[in-house]
C-alpha cells in the first residue's frame, strides 16, 4: 500500500511539473495485461502470417545472483528464476534455437551455477541449439554461464575470461580498537565465526577460505573443460589465472568460437538449427517494449526509471564473507 502512494506522489508531482513548463507536456497510459506472465514480442527476423519458426533471445544482464533486486520505487526480479522461466518458455515454445545474450561480470558461485545447469538440462531436454553471445562483458560466472552453450560468439570490443573465484572478508577490529567498541560473539566452534568484519582474520581461518576457494574454482575449470574441450588441461590452466581477454585474444585461446554481433549470433543460431526464416522474439513482463536485440526485460516496475536508485551490492550488505565468480576490478 504505501508503495502505491508513493508512486502516486511521483506521478502527481510528474503532472505538476509538466503544468509549469518543465517539461514536454505529454503524458502516456497504457492499459496493460493484470497478470504477469511472460509476453513475447518480435524484435526482429522475417515476417510471414504462416512463419512460426521462431529464434529467441535471453538476455543476461548485470550481476548474477540468486535474490530479487530492486531500487526505491519497485520490486526486481530474481534473476535465476526469470532465466528459468524463458528457458522453460522457449522450451515449450515454436522456438528452433536460443541466443543467449550476455552483458554481465559474473556474480555469485552458486547462481551461476544454477543458470548453468538449468541451461544444460533445457539443451538436454528440447534438442534446441543455444549460441552464447558476449557482448561488453562476459566475465567469470558470466563466462561460466556461457560455456553450457553449443557455440559462444563475442562481439569485437568486448572482454570475457576472468576464470577463479574471488572472497574478500572485511575487518572492523582496528577500527573498532580505536574507539573503544567491542562485539560479544557466543559460539558452538572455533570457525563458527570466521569471516567475520568484528575481527582480523586467523591463519585457520584463511587456510579454510583457500580450501573453499580451490573447490570452487576447481570447479569452474571442469565446466570450461566440459564446455571447451578443445583447450586441454594444461592449457587451461595457464590462461584461467583470473585475467580478462579481448575478443581476439579469447579466440586464439580457444575461449570463444567466433567474433561477432548479436546479429550474427541470430545467423548463426538458425545456421544450426537447420532453418532459412525466422523470427526474433524476446520475453517480457506485460507493458515491457521491446524494440530491438539490445532491448532489456527488465519491466516488471511500474516505473520506467527510479528517481533516485541508491542500492549496495548483495555481498556488501552484509558482514559474511561472499563467493564468487565475479570480475572486480579496481577493488584490493
Amino acid at each position: 500500500m504505501r508503495k502505491e502512494r508513493i508512486r502516486l506522489y511521483v506521478f502527481l508531482a510528474a503532472i505538476s511539473v509538466m503544468g509549469a513548463g518543465c517539461m514536454p507536456r505529454a503524458f502516456q497510459v497504457e492499459v496493460i495485461p493484470a497478470g504477469k506472465e511472460l509476453q513475447e514480442t518480435q524484435i526482429g527476423g522475417d515476417t510471414g502470417f504462416w512463419l512460426k519458426d521462431k529464434i529467441a533471445v535471453i538476455e543476461v544482464d548485470g550481476a548474477i545472483s540468486n535474490s530479487a533486486g530492486g531500487g526505491w520505487f519497485g520490486d526486481g526480479e530474481n534473476p535465476v528464476s526469470v532465466f528459468y522461466e524463458k528457458l522453460e518458455k522457449a522450451r515449450r515454445d515454436d522456438v528452433k534455437a536460443v541466443v543467449l545474450r550476455i552483458n554481465s561480470p559474473g556474480g555469485s558461485v552458486g547462481a551461476s551455477d544454477i543458470m548453468y545447469h538449468s541451461l544444460r538440462q533445457f539443451r538436454r531436454k528440447s534438442r534446441k541449439p543455444v549460441v552464447a553471445s558476449i557482448m561488453d562483458v562476459g566475465a567469470s560466472g558470466a563466462y561460466y554461464l556461457a560455456c553450457g552453450a553449443d557455440g559462444i560468439m563475442m562481439q569485437p570490443a568486448g572482454i570475457t575470461g576472468s576464470i577463479g573465484v574471488i572472497a574478500q572478508v572485511v575487518s572492523f577490529e582496528g577500527t573498532m580498537n580505536k574507539i573503544g567498541m567491542k562485539a560479544a560473539t557466543i559460539k558452538s566452534g572455533d570457525m563458527k565465526d570466521m569471516g567475520s568484519p568484528f575481527h582480523d582474520m586467523t591463519e585457520e581461518e584463511r587456510a579454510v577460505f583457500e580450501k573453499l576457494i580451490t573447490s570452487f574454482y576447481e570447479q569452474f575449470l571442469g565446466v570450461v573443460d566440459e564446455g571447451r574441450k578443445e583447450l586441454g588441461g594444461e592449457k587451461l590452466r595457464t590462461i584461467a589465472d583470473g585475467r580478462v581477454y579481448t575478443a581476439d585474444e579469447a579466440l586464439a585461446n580457444g575461449l570463444v568460437d567466433k567474433i561477432g554481433y548479436p546479429q550474427d549470433a541470430v545467423d548463426w543460431a538458425k545456421e544450426m538449427a537447420g532453418i532459412e526464416r525466422a523470427r526474433v522474439v524476446m520475453y517480457s513482463r506485460p507493458a515491457g517494449y521491446k524494440p530491438n536485440i539490445y532491448s532489456s526485460s527488465n519491466a516488471d516496475k511500474t516505473l520506467s526509471g527510479a528517481l533516485i536508485n541508491v542500492e549496495v551490492p548483495e555481498w556488501l550488505n552484509s558482514g559474511g564473507a561472499h563467493f564468487l565468480y565475479l570480475w572486480q576490478p579496481g577493488v584490493r
